[in-house]
C-alpha cells in the first residue's frame, strides 16, 4: 500500500492529521507506534485547535526531520512552501474556510499532499 493511502486510511481509523502522517512513516521511522502518536497528538485539527499550522503539515516536518536526522528548521521552510502551493495555506483554519466558507482543501488531501511532499523531498 503506498503511503499517502495509509495515512489516509490512519485518518479515518482515528487518527488526527498529524498522527496519520507520523504512523503512515512508522516502518521506517526509529521511533514505535505508540511514540508517535504521543507526538502527534497536539496538532490535532491544527495546533491551536484551528488556530495554527495543519497537523499534516507539521506531522510532515516531523517525519522528514526524523529521516534525515536534522537539528535545526531550515528545511521545513521548503517543505511549508510546496504545502502551501498544493493545499493553498498551511493554517487548518484557512484550509478548512473558517470564516470565509470556502475549503480550500480537505483533510484527506492535506494528508495526502504532506505525504507526497516528504516522498519528494527524501527521494
Amino acid at each position: 500500500m503506498n503511503r499517502e493511502k495509509k495515512a489516509v486510511e490512519l485518518k479515518h481509523s482515528g487518527c488526527n492529521c498529524c498522527q496519520a502522517v507520523l504512523l503512515s512513516y512508522d516502518d521506517v521511522l526509529s521511533l514505535d507506534a505508540d511514540t508517535l502518536r504521543i507526538l502527534g497528538a497536539g496538532f490535532g485539527s491544527g495546533m491551536g485547535c484551528m488556530e495554527g499550522n495543519c497537523g499534516a503539515l507539521i506531522g510532515a516536518v516531523m517525519v522528514d526531520d526524523l529521516l534525515r536526522s536534522r537539528k535545526n528548521a531550515a528545511a521545513s521552510r521548503n517543505i511549508l512552501g510546496a504545502f502551501r502551493q498544493s493545499c493553498g495555506a498551511v493554517r487548518c483554519a484557512d484550509l478548512k474556510g473558517v470564516g470565509t466558507g470556502k475549503v480550500l482543501c480537505s483533510c484527506d488531501d492535506c494528508v495526502r499532499n504532506a505525504v507526497r511532499i516528504v516522498e519528494e523531498m527524501t527521494k
